[in-house]
């Protein structure tokens, strides 16, 4: 706590602290004599003397990194050049939801020499570089590197001396230490001998050895996560007890002394520790580890409270910043709960159940309690379901770590071998696969909880409440009762009353953040996909919400990251039967690239062409962009690639919808130019873009407009014009920022729009009640476009209709030959669909209902 509060302070209060807490220790010791206190009295010095030492390390540190040249530097934004030594693995950052493929990196590093007005400097400060390119993605810890970039200042509290913003690639002046270029063969070798799994189960076999988490499917990560499992990721005591226990097993094997034992365990390691790198988790695990080797070795009994309490005081002695570092605080409280609290717990079950099975519940009830405070401070939510689920999973962590570090030792040796070695592994990790993936979807498996101090002082009054009912038998009975009765609320009730995905959906754009994701349904548990956002985990889940198993088609309307960056989340468990890209793509970077992922999926690529056209299911899809031989150019970075987008028309028997992909003014023009059917639902181009033709959206004819946009994006996205001119035109606005995933389904034989509704309430704005269209409540409220703009329509849907709200958009007569799809003449097309003629246009000639 001392280290904690004093790393926000500047070093002179720290000194201060320091002094003050060693005062006081002092004079505990010098007016305190009492034979009858003795305890309490050494107690107190012990508090105070720690208290005191930490406070004037951490002052030490602070004053250290806030002078020097490199603060400075940091202090005046300036630029120079440095000579820097890595001191971890450099960090993939997210991609976020930009048009561009960005390979960003957060590199650790230590400055060694930095040139300034005086000539070059030599000092020893740490910083955090960040850096953009692949050419630092191979760097390992202990390379010196020539840096060129801007110094500022880092957050307050961080025990740095600067964060830097890197220019250009690295120069690399020297390569890793030995220990460090071994070290990175063992981790080379384990990845590489992973290759032969199923990609879920190569992504996840390095995280749970040595932590490698650079290749994981982020649907496993999400998975894990939710099911209270991503402690596996972070290597810990866990895996430095199954290793040293393999090493004291051979030592044992081979008739060596307690001493040699002891030596080898401590050996394992940390050569274990050099592997993984020092994490806040593997330094505890590795401090206490070597308590426990040191008493191995002299035949002395082992405390595990006060070799805990002697690595945390030790740990945050020497490296302060630990106190602010969630995962040290979830490693502690993890092994706190099972030193102090599974022993107990452990006795009590062993009287109803076999006393191996009672360990393991214990040891895992034991741990997630004592995480759970600092769950709520990190995250705000509650996770019952990590018990039953690190109690299935648990088995299978020890032979996939030990099968692991084997395959790590071989396969620099004999990668054959070791690609027989990994496969054992590989069955162990997709049972925890398995495990967190059905457990994760477990309902009322996670639930909400207010975060922060909020939370926790909510949980510390719900605890001995909890405590006080569990001690006695009625109240134990009637809150089972309450409890089943909730879960069967939750799995049986929940989906009648609020039910998705809606019946007979026939469209939906699912909320991928920034980014485009549309679902067209194509027969029962089939849908074509129109895009895939930025980022898997949300289309997955968007396409697991409705029951979609099967991809006969996937159109990628442009190599943008925002529209192609999901597609592992659309291939993930589902065959998929063809991808269709735009034509003018192939001479592109992102092009090229998104063809040579499709050659390694195995997957038909095809290019657009207006007129081709299929049938799936109660669908008939018709290319109608981009029409002209090379797309035109516009303005701005990336123009030429959005008008390159595949332009789609969908005809149902009830409506049509447009699906306009990113284009802008230019390619607009050049469809409008061509003729532009009409239809009722328009995806509006480019999340709202603000550059649009007026007269493209009015020819549309559309009543509703779908956005697909993320909350709070650095783009403005959607545009106060773009939602003025919908308006204008008589468009209902809908968006998935604002209402979540939006589909479209037929209700008394045209068209309405469903919004699933988000979580997060919307803040301010006046709220009106609204015509309600079908089953459910909706609530609208103005919300203003800004001076001089018109008001447009913003809707939140109340908690109780969330998923059954109709909100009819453009109800048009239903085109008297469309009733009748099964009439027309197709020919069979590859992929599982047919190819129909196209229609005539439809007629325009349609009235909005209610204001719709």
């Amino acid at each position: 706590m001392t280290a904690l509060v004093l790393l926000g302070c500047s070093a002179a209060t720290g000194a201060v602290t320091a002094g003050l807490m060693a005062t006081g220790a002092l004079a505990v010791a010098v007016l305190t004599r009492a034979q009858g206190a003795a305890s309490r009295r050494n107690a107190a010095i012990a508090i105070l003397g720690c208290a005191a030492a930490v406070a004037g390390s951490v002052a030490f540190r602070v004053h250290a990194v806030g002078t020097g040249p490199v603060a400075e530097l940091a202090g005046r934004n300036a630029s120079a050049t440095a000579e820097v030594v890595v001191t971890d693995d450099p960090r993939e950052t997210n991609r976020g939801g930009g048009p561009f493929p960005r390979e960003s990196f957060v590199v650790p590093a230590r400055v060694e020499s930095v040139g300034t007005g005086a000539g070059r400097v030599a000092l020893r400060a740490p910083v955090v570089l960040f850096v953009s390119g692949a050419g630092w993605r191979s760097l390992l810890p202990s390379q010196r590197v020539e840096v060129s970039g801007r110094f500022g200042r880092a957050d307050p509290g961080e025990l740095l001396a600067a964060v830097v913003l890197v220019r250009g690639a690295p120069r690399v002046l020297s390569g890793p230490s030995w220990e460090q270029r071994a070290a990175g063969t063992l981790r080379s070798g384990l990845r590489e001998a992973a290759d032969v799994l199923p990609p879920a189960q190569r992504g996840l076999l390095p995280g749970l050895v040595v932590g490698d988490v650079s290749r994981m499917d982020e649907q496993v990560k999400a998975d894990f996560k939710a099911a209270g499992l991503s402690h596996l990721l972070a290597v810990s005591g866990a895996n430095l007890a199954v290793v040293a226990g393999a090493a004291v097993a051979l030592a044992r094997v081979a008739g060596l002394p307690l001493a040699a034992r002891a030596v080898l365990a401590m050996a394992a390691m940390v050569a274990f520790a050099v592997v993984a790198r020092p994490s806040p988790s593997v330094l505890r695990a590795l401090l206490m580890g070597g308590v426990a080797a040191l008493a191995l070795g002299t035949g002395r009994s082992r405390d595990g409270v006060a070799a805990l309490s002697a690595t945390v005081l030790g740990l945050v002695f020497f490296v302060p910043d630990l106190a602010r570092s969630y995962g040290f605080a979830l490693s502690v409280s993890a092994t706190a709960g099972i030193l102090v609290l599974a022993p107990g717990w452990r006795d009590r079950l062993s009287a109803r159940m076999p006393r191996w099975f009672a360990e393991a519940t214990a040891v895992a009830a034991a741990a997630q309690v004592a995480v759970t405070p600092v769950l709520v401070l990190m995250s705000g939510q509650l996770a019952p379901v990590a018990i039953p689920a690190n109690l299935l999973a648990g088995p299978a962590v020890a032979p996939a770590t030990l099968l692991g570090f084997a395959v790590a030792l071989v396969a620099p040796l004999h990668m054959g071998l070791a690609q027989l070695l990994v496969r054992p592994a590989g069955l162990a990790t997709g049972w925890i696969i398995e495990v967190a993936e059905h457990t994760a979807a477990l309902p009322l498996g996670v639930i909400p909880w207010p975060g922060g101090v909020t939370g926790l002082l909510l949980l510390a009054g719900a605890v001995p409440l909890a405590v006080l009912v569990l001690r006695h038998r009625r109240p134990r009975l009637i809150a089972l009762a309450a409890l089943t009765g909730l879960v069967l609320a939750v799995t049986v009730a929940a989906p009648i009353v609020a039910r998705w995905p809606p019946r007979g959906w026939l469209l939906v754009a699912c909320d991928v953040g920034q980014g485009d994701a549309l679902l067209v349904a194509a027969g029962p548990g089939r849908a074509v996909v129109v895009d895939a956002g930025p980022d898997p985990v949300p289309v997955d889940r968007c396409l697991r919400s409705m029951g979609v198993g099967e991809v006969p088609l996937v159109v990628l309307t442009h190599p943008h990251l925002d529209h192609v960056g999901g597609l592992d989340g659309v291939f993930r468990g589902r065959a998929v039967g063809a991808v269709m890209v735009t034509p003018h793509g192939a001479g592109e970077r992102e092009g090229v690239r998104l063809s040579a992922d499709l050659a390694r999926r195995h997957v038909v690529e095809w290019a657009a062409r207006p007129g081709a056209s299929w049938r799936f299911g109660p669908s008939e899809l018709t290319v109608i962009g981009p029409v002209a031989e090379a797309s035109p150019p516009g303005a701005g970075e990336g123009a030429a690639v959005n008008n390159a987008s595949v332009v789609m028309h969908v005809r149902w028997a009830a409506g049509a919808a447009l699906l306009s992909g990113d284009i802008e003014t230019e390619a607009q023009a050049e469809l409008l130019r061509r003729g532009l059917p009409s239809a009722e639902i328009l995806k509006v181009p480019h999340h709202g873009s603000g550059r649009y033709d007026p007269a493209f959206l009015a020819a549309s004819g559309a009543r509703a407009a779908l956005i697909s946009v993320g909350a709070d994006n650095g783009y403005g996205h959607p545009a106060p014009s773009t939602l003025a001119a919908l308006h204008r035109l008589g468009m209902r606005a809908y968006r998935t920022d604002l209402s979540g995933d939006l589909a479209v389904v037929v209700r008394e034989g045209a068209l309405a729009v469903v919004a699933r509704g988000r979580a997060a309430p919307l803040a301010g704005g006046s709220w009106r009640p609204a015509r309600m269209g079908g089953a459910g409540a909706v609530e609208s409220r103005s919300w203003p476009g800004g001076a001089g703009q018109a008001s447009v329509l913003a809707w939140r849907f109340r908690p109780g209709g969330a998923g059954r709200v109709l909100v009819p958009a453009g109800r048009c007569g239903p085109d008297p030959g469309s009733a009748r799809g099964a009439r027309v003449s197709s020919r069979s097309w590859p992929g599982g669909g047919t190819r129909c003629p196209r229609r005539r246009r439809r007629p325009t000639g349609c009235s909005a209902r209610n204001g719709t």
